[in-house]
């Protein structure tokens, strides 16, 4: 990825794509539009991912769910785009088992769900279901709720550490000739004839404001879309949502697989899985009434919804407050229907929308990123002046086959993990404890990943704040040391973005105490 830019050699070039919006759907756009030869920058306000796309549930599914409310399109296009991920991002996207317990009398049955699992294995084109008996799933998932337990269903999804995947999609499109720039805000859309034809941006770190032209301007803001939107048409589309998970050891809730049930109080669907070495529960689904521009935060309600569930599915566990290692919380962008007080009823699909020149590309599902933007290039062929053909080469490059390359490395990196392994020298080859991690890929993410916060590092380029106990707080001194190597902060500056870091965490990824069921 190249490095952050100059803002004013970005005002004095000519582009025809201005992409808003560092999240997987910007990202996705990104590389659909330079792939297709346009000229294309993207622009982030914050860090890349830092919003929904790396909050979400990391899993790469076809929504089973979708198919019992009828929307077989959604689900199809959705497992389309998750065989294509596995097949091109083999580590990065890993295939999981789900599990689903039948008891009696309770709906819905294992004939009834085994028809819904055959439909959705012929839409995705594999055979991958089955049944087990309570004995056999028992000792698979152990310590679930046996009492009247007849049996288990199993299909196959996929999991994602989900902010790499949205590295890794830049990185293929700075890779083709696209330019990517995080902490860079669009203040204002520069207007021409009552058309947009540009931006007015602000580089967030130095305050240097600039601005530029582009022959068409793509919105891809997910949740913040209204905030382009709603001073050209006067109507507001979306409606936040929040999703929030704990993350808990694997010593303390051991399972090797997704299991998916009821929430006893709601009959909502609860999810408990195994990620990057720990377990996760989630989510939750309402109504997210506070500032967007702050990060979003697992509320007291929450956090005790979601122990209740976890409790009411493994009783023997007796999982407390104090097993949190962490939480997160992410904001969906739905595009609101108007006719429901029921989150969970509103439709995932996504919605592309022409205004005096703004595209604005909004709603969907992490796993159809590649289709949001090819629909979104669609829209905006009439601003460009040529039809955007289909194109169905893969996303990634080839990631690079050799004996000693690291799994992981190849996972996280795709095509330059042999860069990324060279750079493993002395100590940088050692594991960063507790987690399958390398130092020198801090290194890595430092020189060539526009680091620019100690969070973007900890939380978003590897995942060490929502894995290890307080955030990794042990391991702060050493990573300091890094980044004053890399970034040349001095010691004042380093003293603030770990006081800065520490705060972000406690705020919007701490545990919450008292919250027990």
């Amino acid at each position: 990825m190249n490095q952050r830019p100059d803002l004013q050699s970005l005002s004095t070039s000519a582009w025809d794509v201005l992409v808003i919006g560092g999240g997987i759907t910007g990202a996705g756009v990104a590389r659909e539009a330079v792939r297709r030869g346009f000229r294309t920058l993207l622009l982030e306000q914050r860090d890349f991912a830092w919003g929904t796309s790396s909050r979400s549930s990391k899993m790469v599914h076809g929504g089973l769910r979708y198919i019992a409310a009828g929307d077989i399109r959604l689900t199809w296009h959705s497992l389309v785009e998750r065989e294509r991920l596995l097949q091109e991002a083999p580590g990065l996207v890993l295939r999981m088992g789900y599990w689903f317990a039948h008891y009696r009398r309770k709906f819905p049955g294992p004939l009834v769900f085994r028809l819904l699992l055959i439909i959705y294995d012929l839409l995705a084109r594999v055979r991958d279901h089955s049944y087990s008996s309570k004995e056999a799933f028992l000792k698979i998932i152990p310590g679930y709720r046996a009492a009247n337990l007849l049996g288990a269903s199993r299909y196959t999804d996929a999991l994602v550490d989900d902010a790499r995947l949205v590295l890794r999609v830049l990185e293929e499109a700075a890779h083709e000739g696209a330019v990517v720039r995080n902490y860079t805000q669009v203040v204002d859309l520069f207007m021409e004839q009552g058309q947009v034809a540009g931006a007015v941006i602000k580089d967030a770190v130095t305050g240097e404001q600039q601005t530029l032209r582009a022959q068409v301007v793509i919105s891809a803001t997910g949740a913040w879309a209204d905030q382009l939107r709603q001073p050209i048409t006067g109507e507001r589309k979306i409606r936040p949502l929040r999703g929030s998970h704990l993350v808990l050891s694997q010593e303390r809730l051991p399972v090797k697989e997704s299991v998916i049930f009821m929430h006893p109080r709601d009959n909502r669907a609860v999810f408990v899985y195994p990620w990057e070495g720990r377990t996760l529960a989630g989510t939750t689904d309402l109504d997210h009434q506070q500032d967007l521009n702050e990060e979003a935060a697992i509320s007291k309600e929450e956090f005790a919804y979601l122990l209740q569930a976890v409790n009411s599915e493994f009783p023997e566990a007796n999982i407390v407050a104090a097993d949190v290692i962490a939480t997160f919380s992410g904001v969906r962008p739905i595009v609101s229907s108007g006719k429901s007080n029921d989150p969970s009823s509103e439709k995932r699909d996504h919605s592309v929308f022409l205004d005096r020149g703004l595209v604005t590309v909004t709603g969907g599902k992490l796993t159809t990123f590649r289709q949001i933007a090819v629909d979104a290039l669609k829209i905006a062929s009439s601003l460009l002046g040529q039809p955007v053909r289909e194109e169905k080469g893969p996303i990634f490059r080839p990631s690079p086959v050799q004996k000693d390359l690291p799994a992981s490395l190849v996972a996280r990196h795709g095509a330059q993990a042999l860069e990324v392994q060279r750079l493993l020298q002395g100590k940088d080859r050692e594991i960063i404890p507790g987690l399958n991690v390398f130092w020198g890929e801090l290194r890595w993410s430092l020189r060539h990943e526009q680091v620019v916060h100690l969070d973007d590092l900890l939380l978003r380029r590897i995942r060490m704040g929502l894995l290890l106990p307080e955030g990794g707080k042990a391991l702060l001194e050493k990573i300091i040391v890094m980044c004053k190597e890399e970034l040349g902060w001095t010691q004042e500056q380093a003293h603030v973005e770990q006081q800065r870091y520490e705060q972000i965490w406690q705020k919007h990824y701490g545990t919450l105490a008292g919250a027990d069921c």
